[in-house]
């Protein structure tokens, strides 16, 4: 199996224990190939580079059968995009903090690899967003979150007029706006107060931050919908972020956002699914008055 292995830059720490991960991925049959950032953290913390290094090229056109990333939720929103259009299955282990999105914990990596090797997973279809009218984006104008505008620096409040479709929703005057998938639902917008969707919903969530209006709430509007926002701004600049990646647009933009066309591959190993990972995570089910179940 051609593995892609990402990974971030880490504490100089983790270097041994990324090596062990990578040596247990051979163990398993596994065939890893590192990013060349990855490759380059390991090298520069004195680690010996036993794997192939994949070219400084589109990886998403590579002949890959699966993409790891070893690190956090932020490593698997990199490998997300590393992996593009290209319909490579997505898994990520977790050598972070919390692990929403990277639930393979260290102490499973093991029975996770044999599994992988003998085909007992799942392919769950992620849906993503998209941002149509930011050339500065190139190719790499989707997110698996959420799309967000933010004010920039410590300027004013901004307003953002809101349409789905051709019809008028609201005008927000915030500190910015998110656009959130199902998958991000659990992420910056739960941060904000949002609701938590199921990951194969056909939803949007839309969610002000710090709204000036206390009566303005997080809504949910079905994926369908083109999302289209006008950006009314005091200072000539704001930030439009998808996921991780940030740009400077123009105060006075039009954004306009939908789903994309295409769906990353999580994988879904067995015991992994998204309820326990909403009980191991959110600590679910921990009031003594549910009882052992």
């Amino acid at each position: 199996m051609r593995t892609a292995v990402n990974g971030r830059g880490m504490e100089s720490g983790m270097a041994p224990v990324v090596g062990r991960v990578l040596g247990q991925m051979r163990a398993a049959g596994l065939e890893p190939q590192l990013t060349p950032e990855l490759a380059g953290w390991l090298a520069a913390c004195g680690e010996t580079i036993a794997d192939a290094v994949l070219p400084e090229v589109d990886h998403a056109k590579l002949d890959l059968d699966l993409c790891i990333g070893l690190g956090g939720d932020g490593t698997l929103l990199d490998t997300v995009a590393l992996v593009g259009r290209a319909g490579i299955p997505v898994l990520g282990i977790n050598l972070g903090r919390l692990g929403f999105l990277s639930n393979v914990r260290l102490e499973e990596v093991e029975p996770a690899l044999a599994a992988l090797k003998d085909g007992r997973y799942a392919l769950q279809d992620r849906s993503l967003v998209e941002v149509l009218d930011q050339p500065e984006l190139g190719a790499n104008n989707f997110a698996l979150n959420e799309v967000s505008i933010h004010k920039r620096d410590s300027a004013s409040m901004i307003s953002v007029h809101v349409h789905l479709g051709n019809d008028y929703l609201n005008t927000y005057w915030a500190d910015g706006l998110i656009i959130a998938t199902p998958t991000g639902s659990t992420a910056y917008s739960l941060s904000c107060g949002g609701p938590i969707l199921y990951p194969t919903s056909d939803a949007l969530v839309i969610n002000p931050i710090s709204p000036h209006n206390l009566n303005v709430r997080p809504f949910v509007v079905p994926d369908h919908y083109t999302i289209r926002l006008k950006l009314e701004a005091r200072s000539d600049l704001c930030l439009l972020n998808l996921d991780a990646r940030s740009i400077s647009i123009g105060g006075q933009s039009t954004v306009t956002i939908r789903r994309a066309p295409f769906a990353v591959k999580m994988v879904q190993l067995e015991g992994h699914d998204f309820l326990r990972t909403l009980r191991t995570k959110l600590n679910w089910g921990l009031d003594l008055r549910s009882g052992a179940k």
